[in-house]
C-alpha cells in the first residue's frame, strides 16, 4: 500500500498552514473596518438615536482619552513592552493641572502636568530598557505609585478647575469646524504618531526592536535609549489624557482612568498590535478604540449595568487575542 494514501504529504500540511497563514492575515487588514461597520449597524437598530449628531460627538469625546493613551501604549507594545500605568499616571496628570491652575497660570500647570507624566515614563523606561527589569512589574508598581501621588495631591477629593482655567473648560466643550476639542486633540495624536512610526527612523527602529532586538542592536543602533523613549512618550500621552478629562469634567479627579489600561491595551490588540512587539499600526489602533467605544455606547443605550460592561470588555480582550493568535491557533488545534 502506498503509504501517502494513508497519511498526507507534510508537504501539502505546510502548504495548507501557509495558506490559512497567508489568508488570515489578508482578512486581518480589514477586519477592523468592516466589525466597526457591523456594529455601527447593529447599534442604529437598538437605538434610533445612535446615529444622531450629539451622540457621535458624545461617542468622540468619551474616547478621546483612550485614544491618546492607546498611541503612547502602541509605541511601548511594539517594542515588546507593556505599560500599566497609563490610567493612573493620567490621574496625576488631572489632578496636578487643576491644582496649579490657580496659582501658576494654565500654560504652566499644563506643562508641569505633561512634565510630571514624562517623568513618571522616564523612571519606567530607565528601569527597563537599562536595568533589564519585566515591562509588566516595573509599571505595575508604577501604576501603584502614580495613583497614590495623585490621591496626596488632591486628598483623595476632586479639585474644581477655578475661573483662571475656563479657556481649558471652554476648550473641552467646544467644537471646532464640527469636531470637538477632545476628539481634535485625540486625532492629531494619532497622526503624529502614524508620521513617526512611518516616516521617521526612530519609528521604524521601535517595529524593528519589536521584531527582533538582538539584531537591531548588532547593528549599533541604541536600543535602550529607544525603548526608554516610547516610555517617556506613552507617560506624556497619559498625562495629556488626564488633562482632556480635566477639560471634560471641569474637575482634575484622582480615580481618573481607573480600570483604563485595560481598555487601551484592548484597542491595541483589537487594532491587531502583537504583545509579542513589532507588529501594529497607529490606523488600526484608531479602530480599535472607536470599536470599543461604540461597544460601550451601544451597552450604554441598552442599559446594562457597569459591572457586566466590565464582563464583556474582559471577553473582548481574550477573543482579541484569539484573533491576533489565528494562524498559531489554528496550526495548535487542526494541524496537530
Amino acid at each position: 500500500m502506498n503509504p501517502s494514501a494513508v497519511t498526507s504529504d507534510p508537504r501539502e500540511r505546510r502548504s495548507g498552514i501557509a495558506s490559512l497563514k497567508h489568508g488570515w492575515q489578508a482578512a486581518r487588514k480589514f477586519n477592523t473596518v468592516a466589525i466597526l461597520v457591523v456594529l455601527i449597524v447593529a447599534a442604529s437598530f437598538v437605538s434610533g438615536d445612535f446615529l444622531s449628531v450629539a451622540n457621535l460627538s458624545n461617542i468622540s469625546r468619551q474616547v478621546a482619552g483612550v485614544g491618546i493613551m492607546s498611541v503612547g501604549m502602541l509605541l511601548v507594545v511594539l517594542t515588546g513592552g507593556i505599560d500599566l500605568s497609563v490610567g493612573s499616571v493620567a490621574a496625576l496628570g488631572s489632578v496636578l493641572s487643576a491644582l496649579l491652575i490657580p496659582e501658576h497660570g494654565l500654560a504652566f500647570a499644563l506643562a508641569a502636568a505633561l512634565v510630571t507624566g514624562g517623568l513618571c515614563g522616564l523612571v519606567s523606561g530607565v528601569l527597563v530598557a537599562f536595568c533589564r527589569l519585566t515591562p509588566f512589574v516595573v509599571t505595575l508598581a508604577m501604576m501603584t505609585v502614580a495613583r497614590g501621588l495623585a490621591m496626596i495631591v488632591s486628598n483623595g477629593s476632586p479639585i474644581l478647575v477655578d475661573d483662571a482655567g475656563q479657556a481649558l473648560l471652554d476648550f473641552g466643550r467646544h467644537s471646532y469646524l464640527g469636531v470637538p476639542g477632545p476628539t481634535l486633540v485625540m486625532l492629531i495624536v494619532f497622526v503624529l504618531g502614524g508620521i513617526a512610526l512611518g516616516r521617521m527612523r526612530a519609528g521604524r527602529v521601535v517595529r524593528a526592536i519589536g521584531s527582533n532586538e538582538e539584531a537591531v542592536r548588532l547593528s549599533g543602533v541604541p536600543v535602550a535609549r529607544h525603548v526608554l523613549g516610547t516610555y517617556v512618550f506613552s507617560g506624556v500621552l497619559a498625562a495629556m489624557a488626564g488633562i482632556i478629562s480635566t477639560s471634560r469634567a471641569s474637575v482634575g479627579a484622582p480615580t481618573v482612568g481607573v480600570g483604563d489600561e485595560l481598555t487601551v491595551i484592548a484597542a491595541v490588540v483589537i487594532g491587531g498590535a502583537s504583545l509579542a512587539g513589532g507588529k501594529g499600526g497607529v490606523l488600526n489602533t484608531l479602530m480599535g478604540v472607536l470599536i470599543l467605544g461604540v461597544i460601550g455606547n451601544i451597552m450604554n443605550l441598552a442599559s446594562v449595568p457597569g459591572y457586566h460592561q466590565q464582563v464583556v470588555m474582559g471577553a473582548i480582550i481574550v477573543a482579541a487575542v484569539l484573533m491576533q493568535q489565528g494562524p498559531i491557533f489554528w496550526r495548535r488545534w487542526l494541524f496537530r
